[in-house]
């Protein structure tokens, strides 16, 4: 694969691995392949992001798990061209090799959780925003939220999105509307702000589009545009709005 493709595929997904030791098969990068390309899976049991590439070849169906340090360190030490990276493994260990550079490391020995499961297939409603506008409104707001949550309660109906926070221990509270496209019932969901602010960061998209369904089911994330040869899904679950 050529090294922009594995570097932008390690960003999209290197930030939502685990730090939980207990749970080693969350602390890497899960790498799927198979004849029609590659797929790169990172959780932490609260978001979830898949990063698709069909524009790369691999020789058969397989998997394995990368630790979060290795990956940290390639991003560092290949630069991000069209030149091809070649990617090598056996049942303990990857292989990288880009001209000169040559690196190895451990798989992670864990079986990593069925993600396929907790990706919902029918939200019916669907909001539309601007990236950066909504970015930035989340960082503002979220200046008030709890420091142990981040939550940043999202109250949508029609075109207009607000924003709410509250950290009731200081009697903070902070508010923002802004402007969105919405399909759906009226809603009002909470989500994790640091998560939202690091999957729109991940996006590269002047607009991204979010799946939604009840307060309490998973809320997908997607950027609107996208390369013809490259799909991005990213998952996050919404937190108990504390009423």
């Amino acid at each position: 694969m050529s090294a922009t493709a594995l570097l932008t595929a390690i960003n999209k997904t290197l930030f939502a691995t685990s730090n939980d030791d207990l749970r080693p098969a969350m602390t890497g990068v899960f790498f799927e392949l198979d004849k029609k390309g590659l797929q790169c899976v990172a959780t932490d049991a609260h978001r979830l992001v898949r990063y698709k590439r069909s524009d790369v070849k691999c020789p058969k169906t397989d998997s394995f798990i990368v630790p979060k340090k290795p990956l940290n360190l390639v991003k560092a030490a290949i630069p991000d061209t069209d030149q091809p990276v070649t990617i090598n493994y056996n049942s303990n260990h990857l292989f990288i090799s880009y001209g000169t550079t040559q690196m190895s490391c451990r798989l992670i020995d864990a079986r990593f959780p069925d993600y396929k499961v907790v990706i919902p297939t029918g939200n019916p409603y669907s909001l539309t925003v601007n990236t950066s506008e909504f970015q930035s409104a989340l960082r503002r707001v979220s200046i008030f939220s709890n420091k142990s949550t981040n939550q940043v309660a999202l109250n949508i109906s029609g075109s207009e999105l607000q924003l709410a926070a509250q950290d009731v221990d200081f009697s903070f509270e902070g508010n923002e509307r802004m402007k969105c496209q919405y399909n759906g019932e009226d809603l009002l969901i909470a989500f994790n702000a640091k998560f939202l602010i690091e999957m729109l960061g991940a996006a590269d998209s002047d607009e991204v589009q979010i799946e939604l369904s009840t307060p309490t089911k998973a809320g997908i994330i997607r950027p609107t545009d996208k390369a013809e040869n490259e799909e991005l899904l990213m998952l996050v679950m919404p937190l108990m709005l504390n009423q």
